[in-house]
């Protein structure tokens, strides 16, 4: 993955372009844990001069608890429940950049909430890519329960087609993360046409 947005000098082009097609509305980063939306939509933030959030963040801080906490001890139900409150109660604020977890955009009411008020992007990756990311890593509980690669796969079979909805979707692959914004910007950028309508991208 290559990008030339600063050699060109579009940069600016592309950030305004993206501005337009915003309207005012949020953006906001699905995908699976390690295709990176926190990473990723924290730098675009800062490009954008948009405040950034990450929803397992928020969730965490509204309950006083960590995630895996609120699992063990409320179950996936409940946690889904303060999931779609914060994230509604976030779409409903401020201009903002925003990382939802994994299984947000899966839950009907939350994934509507989205599509409603916001420009979603999904950050797609493949299975060995996630693996990679995400190996070593005991801070996922739906990754706790068994075999990682099995169920990030069986996620990857679920999941996908229902984050085809997104909005956008970017392919990620290896590059850097510097890299990988860049390429994000640029097809943010290409997914608005010259009147700032949205023309969905990926396939």
């Amino acid at each position: 993955m290559e990008s030339n947005i600063a050699e060109s000098g579009l940069h600016e082009d592309v950030i305004a372009k993206i501005r337009r097609g915003l309207k005012g509305y949020p953006l906001v980063f699905i995908g699976l844990m390690g295709a990176g939306k926190s990473c990723i939509g924290r730098m675009v933030a800062k490009e954008l001069n948009l405040d950034f959030v990450d929803a397992d963040r928020e969730i965490e801080e509204a309950a006083g608890c960590s995630i895996a906490d609120i699992f063990k001890l409320y179950g996936e139900e409940a946690f889904r429940d303060g999931e779609e409150r914060v994230i509604a109660r976030l779409l409903e604020g401020e201009q903002l950049v925003l990382a939802t977890g994994g299984g947000a955009f899966i839950r009907e009411r939350t994934r509507k909430l989205i599509l409603e008020k916001s420009v979603s992007v999904w950050l797609r990756a493949d299975l060995e890519l996630l693996l990679q990311r995400t190996s070593g890593r005991t801070h996922r509980p739906l990754l706790n329960r068994g075999n990682p690669r099995k169920i990030l796969a069986d996620f990857i079979e679920t999941r996908y087609p229902i984050y085809a909805g997104a909005d956008i979707i970017f392919d990620c692959d290896e590059s850097s993360k510097e890299e990988t914004c860049d390429a994000v910007l640029e097809l943010m950028a290409k997914s608005f046409d010259d009147d700032g309508n949205l023309i969905r991208t990926g396939s």
